[in-house]
């Protein structure tokens, strides 16, 4: 069985970043943000039945879901909401659990990265440790702002509709502190590696 750690964050606290130095280090990354856009691009697994549920109008002239769309009426239509993730959290899940079955053969462990993996006791009970990436929230909102040119009300939004922060870190087995460098974050990721490596060898 697959050591797993659970890796979460808001947006913008540097999921990716420590993910991907993971990567480098020779741990296994399934992240669920990465499935969702597999499963919603063009020719993607899920843009028949988002048709279905959401309309052709959500769906953009390249056969992709047309994320701007999608996000506006999420926040606006609890039912569409409802419907959206009817669909896909349970193509995302199956996914996910054959990824990490396949990365158990090779990979000493397993960095699964969920961002609602708080909220989500089905994801929570797949995950030996829960490692929260966080940072303050002025970073987090210039982080967001840089990546996406959201507008700033937009932004609130979106950080308004996650986990508060206090509720993700009293959730958390261990806690990267991303309001610094790239190198920092580098310093504590190899050192939560070693700890990994060495936890992967212990029997349960």
């Amino acid at each position: 069985m697959a050591f797993v750690v659970g890796l979460t964050g808001g947006i913008g606290s540097g999921k990716s970043a420590v993910a991907e130095e993971f990567a480098r280090l020779g741990a296994a990354v399934v992240d669920t943000d990465a499935i969702a856009h597999e499963l919603t691009r063009a020719g993607g697994a899920a843009i028949a039945g988002l048709r279905r549920v959401l309309g052709d109008g959500f769906v953009d002239a390249a056969g992709a879901m047309d994320r701007a769309k999608v996000r506006a009426l999420v926040f606006a239509d609890a039912a569409a909401k409802a419907r959206l993730e009817g669909l896909l959290h349970p193509m995302i899940r199956a996914e996910s659990e054959r990824r990490i079955a396949a990365a158990a053969a090779d990979a000493p462990y397993v960095v699964h990265v969920v961002p609602l993996l708080v909220e989500s006791p089905d994801y929570r009970k797949r995950v030996q440790r829960v490692l929260v990436v966080d940072c303050l929230a002025q970073v987090q909102k210039e982080r967001v702002r840089q990546r996406s040119g959201l507008a700033e009300d937009e932004i609130e939004r979106i950080i308004d509709a996650q986990l508060p922060r206090p509720a993700r870190l009293a959730a958390a087995d261990d806690v990267i502190d991303n309001s610094g460098s790239l190198a920092a974050l580098h310093k504590q990721v190899q050192a939560l590696h070693r700890r990994y490596l060495q936890l992967a060898r212990t029997p349960a």
